[in-house]
C-alpha cells in the first residue's frame, strides 16, 4: 500500500474539534452577520473552531472574494458563499 498513488489514498478524517471554519466578510454586511450566527451555532454544537477575517483589511482576500462575501472556508477550502446552510455545514464538519 506504500506505493499507492496519493490520489487514491484516503485522507484521515478530522474530528470536529480539529476543524477550522473561516468566515470572510466585512463590517456592515447583513449577510455576513447572518452567516456568523449560523457558524457560531454550528461550531458550538460540533466543537469546531472558527475565525473571522475582514476582507477590507486584506488585499488578497479582497481580490479573491469581493464578489462573493460572505465566504465560508472549512479547513482553508471554500465551502460556500452568500448564505450558509447549517445542515450542510454540520455535515462538512462531521457533526
Amino acid at each position: 500500500m506504500g506505493g499507492m498513488s496519493p490520489l487514491l489514498r484516503r485522507k484521515e478524517k478530522k474530528r470536529p474539534g480539529e476543524r477550522m471554519v473561516t468566515l470572510i466578510g466585512k463590517p456592515g454586511c447583513h449577510l455576513c452577520d447572518d452567516a456568523q450566527e449560523v457558524i457560531e451555532n454550528v461550531c458550538a454544537e460540533t466543537g469546531a473552531q472558527w475565525e473571522k477575517k475582514d476582507i477590507s483589511q486584506d488585499e488578497e482576500l479582497y481580490r479573491l472574494h469581493w464578489e462573493q462575501i460572505p465566504v465560508v472556508l472549512v479547513d482553508g477550502e471554500q465551502h460556500t458563499f452568500w448564505r450558509v446552510n447549517p445542515d450542510r455545514l454540520r455535515r462538512a464538519l462531521g457533526g
